[in-house]
């Protein structure tokens, strides 16, 4: 095997190669006893044509452009093994081939490979770690949110004002034409909430239980129904009945409604405590951000585009998976928000190319530190993992694939990577109170009769998701 390696621009290599004819015949024998099945001669089984005969009806190429698969990985794959500071990034682009009189062929190979990466400074930064201060109004806001899930819904006969509830009946139509999705029966709507095109609820304030009301409306211009946009429309409501909210009285009983403790103030107290804990971690979260953005910032990194654009087909890929368990196909996305899946992944291009970065970077600094694993820590993740799956370690490491090792074997050096860079770059200022300090300020007595409640929020896709009737909301 005979070729040379020139490195190009932008993390491109191009290899030229120079085959021999014996090489390049036992491609040809090769493919000859790959594809010999599919010719079809009289006096001949099928599959046991000889290659001379197969070469005489078809010319004595019939078999070069197979070969040519053979030998290009072959040669290329070989080349790898000896070149180790080369490491690709993406299959690489045939830019030509010749044959040879000799009866060997000639052929160059373009390649994206991984970038050298020149780090800049990442140790010794010093920048500011900020925490928001928790203030009075902030836990008042905690505590008003309580009293909302608390809160009680009753109905009343007086006239319906912003932020009551109307319960209605609505059939919509545009030019006396009734139109799909524009029709329910028992809706609650909260007045006030912008839930429903702009108007619609005003309408609706001053009607009492038992009413009929006519609301005329506009469709905004960027509605997502296309056969609705800009038209009016008139929706025929009526009031099944208005509802008040009837929130708890805002004292200990509520308190002991709703927490661990006996009393306001000690209630009070916790969600503060709560509140500068959660601004810690806050702080911490976004004090690493800063970190990284800056080490990153620092580095020099000439990036291959073939390597941007593989970032920007898993990122389209993820956002993909996530819509299906929406129940929402990527093509129907695409169709409502007007985009077609090239301009999808362009507009991944500018998040690939940073994530990229980000991550060559960071792996850059892990080759430097030399930092590495045990297996007791990888042993510790994986317990760790089976018990949150509920499974004995053995069960659960029988799923797993080689993958899931090197999710893991990452996972543990992007902790030990994040450690080191946050205990190499001390803030300059630092929060008055931690986290821990506050911790030490318990409320006297407690009760162990309830348990806290958490809630969780779901994914989102990164634009609105198509609507799946055409009723009044936006």
């Amino acid at each position: 095997m005979s070729y040379t390696v020139e490195k190009l621009e932008k993390s491109e290599v191009r290899f030229s190669f120079d085959v021999d004819a014996e090489t390049f015949e036992k491609a040809v024998a090769a493919a000859y006893n790959k594809t010999k099945h599919k010719y079809a001669v009289p006096g001949f089984r099928k599959g046991h044509v000889p290659r001379k005969v197969i070469e005489g009806m078809y010319g004595k190429e019939v078999f070069f452009e197979d070969a040519m698969d053979i030998v290009i990985p072959e040669e290329y794959s070989a080349a790898l093994d000896k070149e180790h500071d080369i490491e690709p990034v993406a299959q690489p682009e045939l830019e030509s081939f010749d044959f040879k009189e000799d009866g060997g062929v000639t052929f160059v190979l373009k390649a994206a490979v991984r970038p050298d990466v020149k780090l800049g400074k990442y140790k010794g930064l010093a920048l500011e770690r900020k925490v928001d201060k928790v203030t009075a109004k902030q836990v008042d806001e905690e505590v008003e949110n309580a009293r909302e899930k608390q809160a009680r819904l009753i109905d009343v006969d007086t006239a319906a004002k912003k932020g009551d509830i109307v319960n209605i009946d609505f059939v919509g139509s545009v030019d006396g034409v009734k139109f799909d999705g524009g029709s329910a029966e028992g809706y609650d709507l909260t007045l006030g909430s912008g839930s429903f095109i702009p108007g619609f609820e005003d309408q609706l304030i001053g009607t009492k239980k038992g009413e009929k009301k006519d609301v005329k409306v506009t469709f905004p211009e960027d509605y997502h129904a296309e056969e609705l946009k800009g038209k009016e429309a008139v929706f025929e409501c009526t009031v099944n009945a208005v509802k008040k909210k009837e929130l708890p009285a805002l004292d200990d009983d509520f308190a002991k409604e709703i927490s661990e403790f006996d009393t306001l103030a000690e209630y009070k107290a916790d969600v503060k405590n709560k509140l500068m804990k959660d601004a810690e971690m806050r702080a911490d979260r976004e004090y690493e951000d800063a970190i990284v953005q800056a080490v990153v910032d620092g580095a020099e990194v000439e990036i291959p585009q073939a390597m941007i654009d593989q970032e920007a087909e898993d990122m389209a890929k993820e956002f993909e998976y996530r819509l299906s368990y929406q129940g929402i196909k990527l093509a129907d996305y695409l169709g409502y928000v007007g985009l077609t899946r090239e301009q999808l992944l362009d507009e991944y291009k500018e998040q690939a190319a940073k994530s990229v970065k980000t991550r060559l970077v960071m792996e850059e600094i892990v080759k430097k530190e030399e930092m590495k694993f045990e297996q007791e820590e990888l042993d510790a993740k994986l317990a760790e993992m089976a018990e949150r799956s509920g499974q004995d370690v053995d069960t659960f490491k029988k799923g797993l694939g080689r993958e899931h090792y090197d999710y893991l074997a990452n996972q543990i050096l992007s902790e030990k990577l994040m450690k080191m860079l946050a205990a190499e770059n001390a803030p300059a200022a630092k929060a008055k109170k931690s986290a821990d300090a506050d911790a030490e300020k318990k409320p006297a007595a407690k009760k162990t009769t309830k348990k806290a409640e958490s809630a969780e929020g779901e994914a989102k896709p990164a634009k609105k998701a198509a609507k799946k009737t055409d009723a009044p909301a936006e």
